[in-house]
């Protein structure tokens, strides 16, 4: 019997009450970064992989700098199908804030091509994930590179120096709305609470 990874994912969260999936079935490799305007605005990471949405929070989001290292701490897995999720969390409950889907795409193990192979997992459990995002806002390589172990484990969100690198860049500034719906987040909660959601 294989184990529920997304127990504290469900533990943490009434989903009646949220509207955020429980869980589905997605085995592309497929990256989502959602910008989620919760008790601090702060961009979520997340990795489909193993059956669930490897996650991460990073305070000051992507960079397209080689030279910047963002912090990433490592959160709960969540189902596949947050990848889709785009809303607000209410008060009172576990994360509440408005949610957007500031990026996402493809994605492809760059480790997968090394000699010897690395799974995703196993680099994963290594604590080094080198990934090519094929994003709306983000492209080419980027690696997560753990430093710290613990309850949250640490990890390092660093862009490779490829064609896509770009210190005058700065999306997480000037690119604003939904990858997903052109919204942002102000027009996202205000939608929200015209449905009756909020």
């Amino acid at each position: 019997m294989s184990k529920d990874t997304l127990g504290d994912y469900r533990r943490k969260r009434n989903l009646d009450a949220s509207r955020e999936p429980s869980g589905g079935e997605d085995t592309r490799p497929v990256f989502v970064i959602q910008k989620h305007d919760a008790s601090r605005l702060h961009y979520d990471f997340r990795l489909a992989f193993g059956g669930t949405l490897k996650s991460w929070a990073v305070p000051k989001g992507p960079s397209t700098d080689p030279r910047d290292k963002r912090l990433a701490v490592q959160v709960e897995d969540h189902p596949l199908d947050y990848a889709d999720f785009e809303g607000v969390i209410p008060e009172g409950h576990y994360g509440a804030g408005t949610v957007m889907v500031w990026d996402r795409g493809g994605y492809r193990n760059l480790r997968a091509d090394k000699d010897p192979p690395v799974s995703m997992a196993d680099a994963w459990r290594e604590g080094l994930l080198e990934v090519w995002l094929d994003g709306e806002k983000l492209q080419g390589g980027y690696a997560l590179k753990r430093f710290r172990d613990g309850d949250k484990p640490q990890w390092l969100l660093i862009k490779m120096n490829d064609e896509h690198a770009d210190a005058r860049r700065n999306p997480t500034s000037t690119q604003n709305r939904s990858a997903k719906s052109g919204r942002t987040l102000a027009r996202i909660a205000r939608d929200e609470k015209a449905a009756g959601h909020e």
